[in-house]
């Protein structure tokens, strides 16, 4: 299987201390003022070296850490601009290259966004693109280990935990997706009406929190079929081997998988506003359309997990069905063979869909076997068998973002100390402290 690899955005350099007066009583915040500057600095110059790095020689790890270190500082200057303490000189302009917007000639074009919540949302961004892209190269350095004859059990099993690390960061990615389109675009769209390009609208950040879930669920599925794939590699089709967990779950998991990617896939469409924005000086906005790329691996990723349920619905038909499901076996397994042929001649060569065809093909010949010579059950046809499919079921959940302190300001942990410190002044200081305002206090004749 193959995760959507994201292209990284790039940003141009800023320059805090441009914008930003430290309005503090005691000028508390200069040079926070100045590591935010530079730690940016850093923000932009990875996203550089990345752009010309070759894509199984990017450092995801390295933007991670980057980024852990940049957003509480970017927090730090939003919150003490909310709290007065710094002041800004003039609205910061934030220049980012979008990545997910439809374009002639596929370029990337660059736009100049105001507000701090546009670099807060697309800092946020670069942050999910990051961690999907590091599962996908970590499941990509897995290879197709299940096929392995040679591996040993405790090598499959050191493998599998890799998945497990994988799905983790396209959950915690979900959770980024879901919090700038709950959160960080509603509150910026609170301080400015400019226009936005799809990269930074709530409907295709709510898309990518979905289709990041669905990409989890997709490892969490062949994390489960691990075992059952070693011991099936030689010889794919019935009977399953007693290592093979329920095609009836397996099926539910992969509709569910369907039901994400499909609504993801609406709200990709849903075009960006048509208000003006500056891009590249000038006051167009792109075509307001999310890339064909995204669109094209939502679509094949719905009809591949479409033909996947109704594979392993055939199969439990098939397997634990009895007499009576006999037809409904054939009839199954037909319908995920013509979903798998209309998938491979819309695409390029997919080793997937091939060896998941060759599959379907084996268990089909098997079945229709049978059923023509010892059930005779009539092959229901597909409206029939639509009505007969189940709920999807969803195994992992996107887990939540929670913001990091600010590195200064209100809220940080620099802030508490310090009010912790005044609290214990106040208590030492006392009543006479607060009496001994008038002439003489503290005199006694």
């Amino acid at each position: 299987m193959s995760l959507f690899l994201y292209d990284l955005p790039t940003t141009g350099a800023v320059s805090f201390s441009d914008f930003c007066t430290d309005t503090s009583p005691e000028k508390l915040y200069t040079t926070d003022i100045a590591d935010a500057t530079q730690s940016r600095a850093n923000l932009r110059g990875v996203l550089k070296e990345s752009k010309r790095t070759q894509d199984d020689e990017k450092d995801y790890l390295k933007l991670v850490k980057i980024l852990d270190e940049y957003v509480p500082r970017l927090r730090g200057i939003m919150v003490c601009v909310a709290s007065g303490q710094i002041e800004l000189k003039s609205e910061p302009v934030f220049s980012w290259r979008t990545t997910l917007s439809a374009n002639l000639f596929h370029t990337s074009p660059r736009l100049s966004l105001p507000s701090l919540h546009a670099d807060y949302a697309y800092s946020l961004l670069t942050y999910a693109f990051a961690l999907s892209n590091l599962a996908r190269s970590k499941v990509d350095s897995l290879g197709g280990f299940e096929l392995d004859r040679a591996i040993t059990d405790a090598e499959r099993k050191a493998k599998e935990a890799q998945l497990t690390v994988a799905a983790d960061l396209l959950c915690r990615a979900s959770g980024i997706f879901s919090y700038i389109s709950e959160t960080v675009l509603v509150e910026w769209e609170g301080t400015s009406e400019t226009s936005r390009p799809p990269d930074v609208t709530r409907e295709v950040n709510a898309a990518l929190a979905k289709s990041s879930l669905a990409d989890a669920q997709t490892l969490a599925i062949r994390k489960l079929l691990s075992k059952a794939a070693y011991d099936s590699n030689i010889a794919p089709g019935p009977p399953l081997p007693k290592s093979h967990p329920s095609p009836a779950l397996i099926s539910k998991l992969h509709l569910e998988c369907a039901a994400l990617y499909s609504s993801a896939r609406t709200l990709a469409k849903t075009p960006a506003g048509k208000g003006k924005s500056k891009l590249n000086g000038s006051s167009s906005s792109g075509d307001g359309e999310v890339s064909a790329d995204l669109r094209r691996y939502l679509n094949d990723e719905t009809s591949f997990h479409d033909a996947m349920a109704h594979k392993w619905l055939g199969v439990d038909a098939g397997e634990n069905g009895g007499t009576d499901r006999g037809g409904d076996a054939v009839g199954f397994l037909v319908w995920a063979k013509k979903e798998l042929e209309e998938l491979k001649g819309g695409r390029k060569k997919d080793a997937r869909v091939s060896g998941e065809l060759d599959t379907v093909g084996v268990f089909l010949k098997h079945y229709k076997k049978i059923n023509d010579s010892l059930h005779f059950q009539p092959v229901p046809k597909q409206s029939d068998l639509q009505a007969r499919i189940p709920t999807g079921r969803l195994v992992l959940s996107a887990k939540a973002y929670i913001p990091p302190q600010p590195a200064f300001g209100p809220g940080s942990a620099e802030d508490l100390r310090r009010q912790a410190e005044q609290l214990d002044l106040d208590e030492n200081a006392g009543t006479p402290a607060e009496a001994g305002t008038y002439a003489g206090a503290g005199s006694y004749f």
